[in-house]
């Protein structure tokens, strides 16, 4: 265990303690000799100014800070899973929206593997070790991501314009944004459209904002946007009217069984090994092509309109049209 290693250790152990510790049992969470922890444990108080105290009764040391409150070291300490942690977050935020806070992030991306370095923890080098692959990925324009996440996050009302794919139309909107939402390789916003006066989703892809108004947004609880935006099935929000009751073979319930399609999701495993799942849904687009994506091993077994759904995809793709 290095120096930095040690002050991190002493750290944790008195900032997790709420009685005094002692030398020795300090000396065995460093790893190191009587010596070399109280030197560490000067460096602690006297460079980084952690209010360490000894209690002589106790014959232990502790930190003097006032009921549930704690003392942090400054500046950045991360032990090595931790450094490569964020580091694998950082990767893993560039793929999926590339750019969009590189610039922000690179200098500390840059101190984290010069530290990870100077520990001899292994090679930083992510993009040969971590791979991320995304399908179906529809580009986002970079300034458009970022206006757009600007307001959001500071509070702002937006007018932009929305070209739907459904209609082929564009239309312009005042909308009071309240999430963004990472969902299947895409980024969507969840937002309180003033055209409409009701919620609404918007594909980041389809939206070009015209400005950011200085007007405030406004704002939804979290159990509203949670009860409309996270009841139904998948992207189409809304108070679920149906139940969708779905029966998979035992080949496909060893990967089914272990899938999370929905928050409020019920399922069962049968005795011949099959699976029966029930999925509550508003719109039932997105679900029917999760349901034709494991084709003869899913049976619909009910609403009778989703059965016919199912069963009109399948004839359509049969007569190829």
């Amino acid at each position: 265990m290095d120096k930095f290693e040690r002050i991190f250790q002493l750290h944790q152990s008195l900032n997790s303690h709420r009685y005094p510790l002692s030398l020795n049992t300090l000396q065995d969470k460093m790893e190191c000799s009587e010596s070399t922890a109280r030197r560490t444990l000067g460096v602690l108080r006297d460079r980084f100014g952690a209010p360490i105290e000894y209690d002589r009764e106790q014959n232990g040391y502790y930190y003097d800070v006032a009921q549930g409150q704690t003392w942090e070291l400054p500046g950045l300490w991360f032990n090595d899973q931790e450094l490569h942690a964020l580091l694998v977050s950082h990767n893993l935020l560039d793929q999926l929206q590339p750019d969009v806070l590189s610039n922000h992030i690179q200098p500390l991306k840059q101190r984290i593997e010069s530290i990870l370095q100077q520990k001899h923890a292994g090679s930083p080098d992510l993009t040969k070790r971590i791979r991320i692959f995304q399908q179906g990925v529809r580009p986002t324009d970079l300034d458009h991501f970022r206006q757009i996440a600007s307001a959001t996050l500071q509070r702002w009302q937006i007018r932009l314009l929305y070209h739907g794919r459904e209609r082929d139309q564009t239309t312009e909107r005042t909308v009071s944004p309240q999430r963004l939402v990472y969902y299947r390789s895409n980024w969507y916003l969840d937002t309180w459209c003033h055209l409409r006066e009701e919620f609404r989703t918007f594909s980041l892809d389809r939206l070009s904002p015209v400005e950011i108004l200085q007007v405030a947004a406004r704002e939804i609880s979290e159990e509203s946007l949670d009860e409309h935006f996270a009841q139904a099935y998948g992207i189409f929000a809304g108070q679920p009217a149906h139940s969708a009751q779905l029966r998979f073979t035992s080949e496909a319930a060893r990967w089914v069984a272990d899938e999370h399609w929905h928050p409020q999701q019920q399922g069962k495993v049968l005795a011949d090994g099959g699976y029966e799942l029930s999925i509550p849904y508003s719109d039932p687009r997105e679900l029917v092509m999760d349901i034709l994506k494991y084709g003869a091993e899913v049976k619909v077994l009910g609403p009778p309109e989703l059965q016919k759904l199912v069963e009109e995809k399948l004839r359509t793709a049969l007569r190829g049209r």
